[in-house]
Order: C-alpha cells, then sequence, then structure tokens
C-alpha cells in the first residue's frame, strides 16, 4: 500500500494547473446513461473513483472510449449507453465510491428499472438515500429495499413537487437527471445550491433537457422524450483549488493556480484572507501570497453558499500553526474530526468538544509517522507534513489518490520535497 513521505519546511512556490471535479465529473458521466447517443467528455479528472464509475456504466452496458490527457488537460471520455442490458450497480463496486448510487435515476428514468447496492457505512458520518428514494416515489417509481438493494421500476416517471427534508447534493443531481425524461414538470424544493449541481444543469440542457433555476433552492424541469448525444468541459475542482491555497498559506508560500476561478470558493477566499495572505483573481487563475505568519480563524461549515465541509480539514491544519485559537464547528457531518487526532501526533494544539474543535496554534509541528481515514483528511495531514519539521509519512494515502489527481507530482512542481513511497 502506498505512502507519501514529505520533508517539510519548503515554502511553496510556482505554478500548477487545476484538474477537473471529481464531485462535478461523477453525475456528469451517470448523465450519459439518459441518451441513446454518444456523449464526451473533456477535463476529466484520472483518479480511482472516476475509474471505478466508468467500469460500474461498462458492466451496465456503457461502451467507454477513454483518452488520455496531456499537460493537465484532463482525460476525455466518450460514453454510449446505447444498450443498456443490465441496469445493476453491485454491492463491490458501490461499496468503494457512494457516488455510485448516482446511477439509480438515470436507470430507472432510461431503461424503466434500476437495482443498486446500498452504499453500507461512511467513516465520516452517516450519508442517507432516503432523499433519493422519496423523490423517486413521487414520481411513481415502485421502489422496495431487500437484501442491501434499492430496486426501483417505473413505466415512466412523472412530474411531482418534492422537498427534499435536507439539502443532498447527490440527491438533487439524481432526482434532476431522472426527472429529465418524466412527462410534465418536477419541482425540486430545498434543492443543493453546489456549482456541480449547475455543471450537471448546464450539461443536461446541451443534451435536450430543460432545466431551469439550478444554483437556486428551487430546481424545476420539464421532462422531455428523449435526450441526445452532446460534449461537455467538466468544471475546475473548486475543492483542490482551495486545498492548493492552504497549503501555499500554511508553508509561507506565493502560488499561482490556473484554469480555475475565485467564483466557486467566496467562503474560502475570504477566510483565506482573514489569515492575512494576498488573493488575487483573475479571470481563470487565483494567486496567493502568504504572510510569515497566518492569523487563526474561525469556521463554521454548512452546506453551498457558506464554508465547505470538504475544506473544514485543510483549515484544521493551517489553524494548527497560525497566531492564535479558532473554533471550527462541523454542522455537515457527525465524525469528521478524525484528522485531528493525526494532527496531534504532529504536535498539534487541538481540542474536540462534539461538533466542535478548538485549535491553538503552535510554534511548529514536528514530523511523524500518521494515517489518513478519509479523503479530506488525508490533505490536511498533507498540508501539516509540508510546514512541519522533519520527516512525515502519510500511511494509507490511496484516499488521496480517490480526489487528487498527480497530488505528488503538482506538489513537487511547487517546490515541495514529496515522495510516493511503496
Amino acid at each position: 500500500m502506498d505512502k507519501l513521505q514529505i520533508s517539510g519546511g519548503v515554502a511553496l512556490r510556482g505554478e500548477i494547473a487545476i484538474s477537473g471535479a471529481k464531485n462535478a465529473a461523477l453525475p456528469l458521466l451517470c448523465a450519459a446513461l439518459l441518451t441513446r447517443e454518444p456523449v464526451t467528455f473533456t477535463h476529466v479528472p484520472h483518479l480511482n473513483d472516476i475509474g471505478t464509475m466508468l467500469r460500474l456504466l461498462e458492466q451496465i452496458g456503457v461502451k467507454v472510449a477513454r483518452e488520455a490527457g496531456k499537460d493537465a488537460a484532463g482525460d476525455t471520455v466518450t460514453l454510449d449507453a446505447s444498450a443498456l442490458d443490465n441496469p445493476l450497480a453491485p454491492y463491490e463496486l458501490v461499496k468503494t465510491m457512494r457516488a455510485a448510487i448516482l446511477v439509480l435515476g438515470p436507470l430507472v428514468a432510461r431503461a424503466g428499472e434500476a437495482k443498486v447496492s446500498l452504499p453500507g457505512g461512511c467513516a465520516i458520518g452517516a450519508r442517507p438515500v432516503d432523499q433519493h428514494i422519496k423523490g423517486l416515489t413521487a414520481m411513481g417509481a415502485e421502489i422496495s429495499v431487500e437484501h442491501g438493494y434499492v430496486h426501483a421500476q417505473a413505466t415512466r416517471l412523472k412530474g411531482a413537487r418534492i422537498f427534499t427534508d435536507m439539502v443532498t447534493v447527490t440527491g438533487t443531481e439524481n432526482l434532476m437527471m431522472a426527472a429529465c425524461l418524466g412527462t410534465g414538470e418536477t419541482i425540486i424544493e430545498n434543492a443543493a445550491r453546489e456549482p456541480e449541481v449547475v455543471d450537471l444543469a448546464t450539461c443536461l440542457n446541451a443534451m435536450g433537457a430543460r432545466v431551469s433555476g439550478a444554483g437556486s433552492d428551487v430546481i424545476r424541469i420539464q421532462g422531455v422524450e428523449a435526450l441526445h448525444g452532446a460534449t461537455h468541459r467538466v468544471m475546475p475542482d473548486r475543492i483542490e483549488t482551495g486545498t492548493y491555497l492552504c497549503a501555499a498559506a500554511a508553508t509561507g508560500g506565493d502560488v499561482r493556480l490556473t484554469g480555475t476561478s475565485s467564483a466557486y470558493l467566496d467562503a474560502v477566499i475570504d477566510k483565506l484572507m482573514d489569515t492575512g495572505c494576498e488573493i488575487t483573481s483573475e479571470r481563470d487563475a487565483i494567486r496567493l501570497k502568504a504572510p510569515a505568519r497566518l492569523n487563526a480563524v474561525s469556521i463554521r461549515t454548512a452546506p453551498y453558499p457558506a464554508f465547505p465541509t470538504d475544506m473544514q480539514a485543510q483549515f484544521m491544519a493551517i489553524n494548527a500553526v497560525a497566531d492564535g485559537t479558532a473554533v471550527i464547528r462541523e454542522t455537515i457531518f457527525e465524525n469528521r474530526f478524525m484528522h485531528a487526532v493525526e494532527l496531534i501526533r504532529l504536535g498539534a494544539d487541538i481540542k474536540i468538544d462534539g461538533n466542535t474543535a478548538f485549535v491553538k496554534g503552535v510554534a511548529e509541528l514536528q514530523g511523524a509517522t500518521v494515517m489518513a481515514t478519509d479523503l479530506r483528511a488525508s490533505a490536511s495531514l498533507v498540508i501539516a507534513g509540508l510546514v512541519a519539521q522533519g520527516e512525515t509519512v502519510i500511511e494509507r494515502i490511496y484516499h488521496l489518490d480517490r480526489g487528487y489527481e498527480a497530488l505528488d507530482q503538482k506538489l513537487s512542481a511547487l517546490g515541495a520535497r514529496v515522495a510516493r513511497l511503496k
């Protein structure tokens, strides 16, 4: 199992390109299930989760053509779902990637049936799929849950008014895709507002769908008879962007990130400026210059456009070496402070009380061997390792490979002393 070895104490400097967004690419790939015509996606990140999703689509009956990109351009993936002969998402694939639930809505809408394994447990907390089931049932699907599988059937879905009990990104995406081929109008209230939802709606409309309101908390979908092929470029990864900005901030660096935009990251940018960083936003790039010492900043996670839960761990890492004490409140997941224990191994001063963490900045961190527990926790350990004195070894970095394309190469391009160990 691969490990990441980091020799800390080097300020990150230079320029790198940001990859396509994992959290946008996964639902986009599922959208190809809605049409018999080929759909092409560009700027697709080369990640383990993307590979898992493509294997899942292949076993459903989709023909997959993948062309590796050059110079951080991302892969080009063409999907042909003209023949769907096995509308099944087995546990063997779903257990490694919860986003596999995103095939449920498109499959039942297009093929009239879907059988998708329940995702099972998640390290950072409960991620129930009850809102997906509630919405599809409202659209007329007959759904049963037996032997660990959600089995949905419908001759054709019909328009419905759906109010989700909680803001759910994948739930919004699943229901939005399903409604595209239904009859009449579907209205999703309390919808997720994330940029990835907007990116999916843009792609669906390019395929002939009639989706409006994406980016607000009310999305309207007018059902159509059929969708057609299209070409769509995956949006830049805002969490990868934020992670590298935090890494530069923690190390006292000066970096320019290209192929991205601060428009997706207002809450994160505001907090980084509060730490004392100087940030310049360009049309498709962001530059950050860090001060010699950061100021601690308190955060509270909440659904978009508030501060993202996927950036909470990274800010815990930078607060660990900032002046002052920060209060971090996690309101999305009930078990998303597991990285705190590992940061403490590196010398951080962190106290946990329920869903609140109190982080008192220390003069410096010390390198040690730590273990990654989930994707964003892994990123926080990388940031801490970059600033720590001595050598840090991060074990179980398969988590990183799920969501950060070429992390070690990109960090090395910014001057970090990073090596992947087998």
